[in-house]
């Protein structure tokens, strides 16, 4: 028996001395909620559990604006994650600040991974790349803005149901007749700034901002142009609604999306983002259309703007972990992953074969209107519809916000609040120009 049990207790004693491997942890910070966390949960460990190299560490960190506060608090500190989500509206400033990241072309072609940015959707990848043509972030949960409605609602007010209101009149008569059937609240809408001033110029044609809404090679000088006519007619008419109660302000960023998940709101317009959780949620039934417009204004439709956000990768690393980085994004580039995570969320499919294999399956004619948000996107882009990528903007957005709920409250006119958030903007984007020395 001795020599069995010399030889098991070697073998234990090798297998003591030689620790395994230790994986090397990825740090992502996210804004993700509810259903959509649990999407990047789920990311994260299908990630994990196709390789032992790397562990990727998903962490919410508040919302967007609070998740880029913290990571540059934590920069500057010197223990900033690997990977940070950022809203598209943080995007000129992440531009801007020289040595905190590192460009996510350069993370995937030093780890010798293929990127390439034609393969994703141009409105996408032009968004997130720098004037020398190279990708800065690697594109996430891109969306854009669309329109949903509550069908049960809609036929008991005796609308058509089956077809949603295509331009802005027949938005207000419904809203109208909703509210005579005894709807409490008509219609709302989440995040304002970017659904009744971004995406509702691009849609139309009209300009946001000077030299082409910041997205010019001098897209440091621009200033903000959202004072014309059909601006202030189209914050006047909602102003109306608000007054009559058939337009029900419910509070900033996201927060009206409840409303209409609980069927408390007929109708809504908000990111296509925010499918899944009314696909997960809603007890009525519901659709997706495109954005209304007015049809009198020439040019309209156009085209909607990206929101969302992107992954920006945190400089200061070590080269093992940027390698891991760019594994991960390699993993989540591939075209089964985006598919499913486009079906799932409603976000962006990001990549044209994500999209070719979402259609093949069936999955649009499965599920009318999922195809609307890239269907508002890929039409071709003019100089005024292409983005907007200003300055110093989530503080801008914070004025949009304050000088439209003045509006709501009936403390301002339209005039008044889009000349004042014209003013206050613009000398945030002077700062910015003057901080920033004419780089971008």
């Amino acid at each position: 028996m001795r020599t069995p049990l010399l030889a098991l207790a070697a073998a234990m004693a090798a297998t003591m001395a030689v620790p395994a491997q230790a994986q090397t942890e990825i740090q992502w910070w996210h804004s993700m909620t509810a259903v959509n966390n649990e999407w990047v949960n789920d990311l994260a460990k299908q990630f994990n559990e196709s390789q032992k190299e790397y562990k990727v560490v998903p962490t919410f960190k508040g919302n967007y604006t609070e998740g880029m506060t913290a990571a540059i608090a934590a920069f500057r500190a010197g223990n900033a994650p690997h990977i940070l989500q950022v809203f598209e509206v943080g995007t000129a400033t992440m531009m801007a600040s020289k040595g905190a990241t590192v460009p996510v072309a350069k993370v995937m072609t030093d780890a010798g991974k293929t990127f390439d940015p034609s393969s994703y959707i141009p409105a996408v990848a032009g968004y997130y790349t720098a004037p020398n043509g190279q990708m800065l972030s690697f594109p996430f949960n891109s969306s854009t803005t669309i329109f949903y409605i509550n069908k049960d609602a809609f036929a008991k007010a005796g609308l058509n149901a089956d077809k949603a209101p295509a331009t802005w009149p027949e938005v207000f008569e419904a809203a109208k007749k909703l509210k005579a059937s005894g709807h409490s609240c008509p219609m709302t809408l989440a995040w304002q700034g970017w659904t009744q001033l971004e995406s509702f110029s691009t849609w139309h044609n009209v300009e946001f901002a000077t030299e082409q809404n910041g997205l010019s090679k001098d897209g440091y000088k621009a200033r903000m142009k959202i004072n014309s006519p059909l601006h202030v007619k189209h914050i006047e008419n909602l102003a109306a609604a608000a007054k009559a109660g058939e337009f029900v302000y419910k509070g900033r960023g996201s927060d009206a999306q409840a409303s209409f998940t609980s069927g408390e709101c007929a109708m809504i317009q908000t990111s296509s983002g925010f499918y899944g959780d009314v696909a997960k949620n809603a007890k009525f039934k519901y659709a997706l259309a495109a954005l209304p417009y007015y049809p009198d204004v020439k040019g309209a439709p156009q085209n909607t703007v990206i929101g969302g956000a992107s992954l920006w990768v945190m400089a200061g690393k070590k080269p093992a972990e940027y390698k891991g980085v760019a594994e991960f994004f390699d993993f989540l580039s591939q075209t089964k992953v985006q598919a499913a995570s486009h079906q799932r969320t409603g976000y962006l499919p990001i990549t044209l074969a994500a999209y070719d294999l979402t259609d093949k399956s069936g999955f649009y004619q499965k599920n009318p209107g999922t195809d609307v948000a890239v269907t508002q996107m890929i039409r071709k882009t003019t100089d005024k519809s292409r983005g907007i990528r200003l300055g110093n903007y989530v503080q801008i957005r914070t004025i949009e916000d304050e000088e439209l709920e003045q509006v709501w409250a009936g403390k301002k006119t339209a005039k008044e609040a889009l000349d004042s958030i014209v003013a206050r903007g613009n000398d945030l984007l002077a700062r910015f120009e003057a901080a920033n020395g004419g780089k971008k």
